[in-house]
């Protein structure tokens, strides 16, 4: 019997309602939401977030608590087993990353410094 693949990422019941909430009221009626990396910022590296008009042909696909989660390619070994949170402060509301890879951070929380997971976690 072949074992499970484990899901790259996770959100959140609080992520997932706000990811709904964010979706319903879109201007246009996107397939989801998409995940990636990118190089930028004083700490290496940056989360992306997109709205999702199509999957690509390499698109790791994750659903999760009615949310479809389109990751991209070459942000896959970054964010094996992050799970995403939606927080909400005195002044602020945003989403959280927690990532296991994740090894700093920068002071002002917008850029990360990120390894790739192992091949065998």
């Amino acid at each position: 019997m072949a074992r499970q693949r484990p899901k790259v990422l996770t959100l959140t019941d609080r992520a997932a309602e706000r990811m709904t909430e964010i979706m319903s009221s879109a201007d246009e009626n996107f397939i989801g939401v998409k995940i990636g990396v990118k190089n930028g910022g004083c700490a290496g590296m940056e989360y992306t977030m997109d709205y999702a008009t199509e999957k690509g042909p390499l698109d790791e696909v994750v659903e999760e608590n009615g949310i479809t989660i389109l990751i991209d390619p070459k942000a896959i070994l970054f964010l094996l087993g992050t799970e995403i949170d939606f927080v909400t402060e005195k002044l602020s509301s945003r989403f959280v990353f927690n990532n296991p890879n994740q090894t700093d951070a920068c002071g002002c929380g917008e850029s990360v410094t990120i390894v790739p997971a192992k091949a065998d976690a």
